[in-house]
């Protein structure tokens, strides 16, 4: 995929990314531990994530997981 482009993802999309369910990713947000998601229409109810926030996040989870296993 094109770098440039900038992929919208929504919360179905996101247990199949992730390998959480929305409850999850939602108690995640709640807590921080998720980045959380846009509006994608001011005053809208649609949200969502760009995919590369997501695909930072997972990333970082795995470095994270990997400092941590290397102690």
């Amino acid at each position: 995929m094109d770098q440039n482009t900038k992929r919208i993802l929504r919360m179905k999309d996101l247990p199949s990314k992730t390998g959480f369910q929305p409850s999850t990713i939602y108690e995640f947000i709640a807590k921080g531990k998720f980045p959380a998601p846009f509006k994608l229409v001011p005053g809208g109810r649609a949200a969502g994530w760009l995919e590369n926030t997501v695909d930072d996040w997972i990333a970082a989870q795995a470095e994270h997981h990997e400092l941590v296993s290397s102690k």
